[in-house]
């Protein structure tokens, strides 16, 4: 969706328009005053998806960074509705005691929150036009799947083909995993769920995504942290590592003399894009001084003499 041409204003718009476009178009579509009206139903749930997004500045930034399609892979409609209190956000308008009745329906635990407005008109069936009400087509079933990635899609993205079984058959769908998707996003795929029982339009597929551990790499964020072993005199004398990068490049970084234990050496740039059109995070190199568990003779004799000078 774009929600600022839904809302009519422009994209660097201040706080206080939004609120004011809002105002003036939940007062035109509000379904208390436009009952039965499908059309002004579904309108006044896009303008206030809209405003559940611009009016949240994280959400805001994210979509002006990812896009309308970026942004709804990345955020399925709990997310986006998540701590909106529409309630309370008409309250403060000055519908809480007018005709619109707003106590009609809330938001729930992170729920839509027009579930209990528009159940009637959505997954229960049923409208009302004229005084005369006609049971519609129940919609299908939203369907949930888990999906498992590795670190390389993530910086690289990717596409994935499921295998899906519903009904005795067996369905391919193709999904597209955008760059920097982090752990518990889910992506939706509309139509994809399961079938309605009365012919009415399949529910949603959402596909929770996971990352598989990596064997060398740990995230964090849009950081990558890769652990590296030096022993106890290139800590003290420093030294010259070689580090692999997650895309495979072979890179020199320099440990200072004197490093300390997890210090972290930071190459720029090298770490996973902050969704599919930001900038890359670093790679950080960990430091672990290794202690040997056993030592030789002639070491002990060195620790020995290091000992007495201080060391």
């Amino acid at each position: 969706m774009e929600y600022y041409k839904i809302l009519g204003v422009s994209r660097d718009a201040s706080t206080e328009d939004i609120k004011k476009a809002y105002r003036k178009l939940a007062v035109k579509y509000h379904p208390d005053k436009n009952p039965g009206d499908k059309a002004a139903e579904a309108k006044f749930k896009e303008i206030s998806e809209a405003y559940a997004v611009l009016s949240d500045p994280q959400k805001r930034k994210e979509y002006d960074t990812f896009g309308a399609n970026g942004f709804q892979q990345r955020y399925s409609q709990e997310d986006i509705f998540r701590g909106f209190d529409i309630n309370d956000i008409l309250s403060q308008f000055g519908f809480g005691t007018g005709s619109f009745r707003t106590t009609s329906f809330h938001s729930g635990q992170g729920g839509n929150p027009f579930e209990n407005l528009f159940q009637g008109a959505s997954r229960m069936g049923g409208g009302c036009r004229g005084g005369t009400c006609r049971p519609q087509p129940v919609m299908g079933e939203d369907l949930t799947y888990e999906l498992t990635i590795t670190l390389e899609d993530v910086l690289h993205g990717a596409e994935k083909t499921i295998s899906l079984r519903q009904n005795g058959r067996t369905q391919n769908i193709s999904v597209k995993i955008p760059k920097g998707i982090e752990t518990g996003k889910r992506l939706r795929l509309s139509g994809k769920g399961g079938s309605s029982p009365s012919g009415g339009p399949p529910g949603d597929l959402y596909l929770k995504v996971n990352i598989a551990p990596h064997p060398l790499f740990r995230r964090d964020g849009d950081n990558l942290i890769l652990e590296k072993r030096i022993p106890f005199s290139q800590a003290c004398l420093g030294t010259r590592l070689e580090v692999e990068t997650l895309e495979g490049k072979r890179l020199k970084v320099k440990v200072p003399a004197g490093v300390q234990q997890e210090s972290k050496l930071r190459l720029k740039g090298h770490g996973l894009p902050s969704g599919p059109l930001g900038g890359r995070g670093d790679l950080l190199v960990k430091i672990a001084i290794q202690i040997p568990r056993k030592l030789t003779r002639e070491q002990k004799k060195v620790v020995k003499q290091l000992a007495e000078v201080g060391l």
